[in-house]
């Protein structure tokens, strides 16, 4: 399934029939990834009275409660409304869903006791980047990712001049394999978060971040395309499966 696509003055050939799927399953139990903090998520059955929503319980149907917290459990998209006092949600902002990408892979830095990513590593890997979308793997990458508790593990993040470089390239869509752009116990800083939105003075409202995804090794760093399709929820993230499209020619 061959599709032409036609992209500021560009053509571009992908392949529909072979998504790249850089999302994480979500499931109810402590193999699914876990940040903030929180317990694994929940699945389970409704019951009520006599009646259980398993078939293998005597229900006609299976018919499961989900709990869960996207920013702690899912890949996720977010909006500007994840920092602001004002409501904004992913639903009311993001209004395309398809956008030129680059998918990258950085080792952060060594910075104290942290892992960064900075603006001069970025200047290196993005000397010709011409797309809306960027994807950042993290290396080392192993498949670990898609299980890891990442509470109390002071991840790597994004320093804020490196973030307000990718603003500047005109980056209105950032993938990451960390649970967030910025550092985990940062005292309510979110200067990672701030500078990507410009917030609050010039704020992007149709930028979004998606963290936890997790892009596997036979994906090669370069150009695709990304089918960004965050669950239709007013809330400030909603749960994601982003697919990269590999460029044929």
């Amino acid at each position: 399934m061959l599709a032409n696509i036609s992209h500021h003055g560009n053509s571009y050939k992908i392949d529909l029939s072979h998504p790249l799927d850089i999302s994480i399953s979500l499931r109810g139990d402590n193999k699914n990834p876990m940040a903030w903090y929180l317990k694994h998520p929940e699945i389970e059955p409704v019951i009520d009275g006599d009646f259980i929503g398993k078939v293998s319980k005597g229900s006609s149907v299976n018919f499961n409660n989900i709990w869960f917290n996207p920013h702690a459990h899912a890949t996720h998209t977010e909006c500007v409304g994840h920092i602001s006092s004002e409501t904004h949600t992913i639903q009311q902002h993001l209004k395309t869903y398809f956008f030129k990408a680059e998918l990258i892979s950085i080792e952060p830095q060594k910075k104290g006791t942290d892992l960064v990513f900075t603006k001069e590593q970025l200047q290196k890997k993005l000397k010709d980047f011409n797309a809306e979308a960027l994807a950042l793997r993290t290396l080392p990458n192993y498949i670990g990712k898609i299980s890891k508790n990442h509470s109390h593990t002071n991840w790597p993040y994004i320093e804020e001049d490196a973030m307000t470089y990718i603003r500047e390239l005109g980056i209105k869509h950032l993938l990451t394999d960390q649970p967030s752009v910025d550092r985990e116990k940062d005292e309510g800083k979110l200067l990672a978060h701030k500078a990507f939105w410009d917030y609050p003075k010039n704020t992007r409202f149709d930028a979004t971040i998606t963290e936890l995804i997790y892009v596997p090794n036979k994906i090669e760093d370069g150009n695709y395309f990304l089918n960004l399709q965050p669950a239709s929820f007013e809330n400030d993230a909603a749960p994601c499966k982003p697919v990269l499209y590999k460029i044929i020619e």
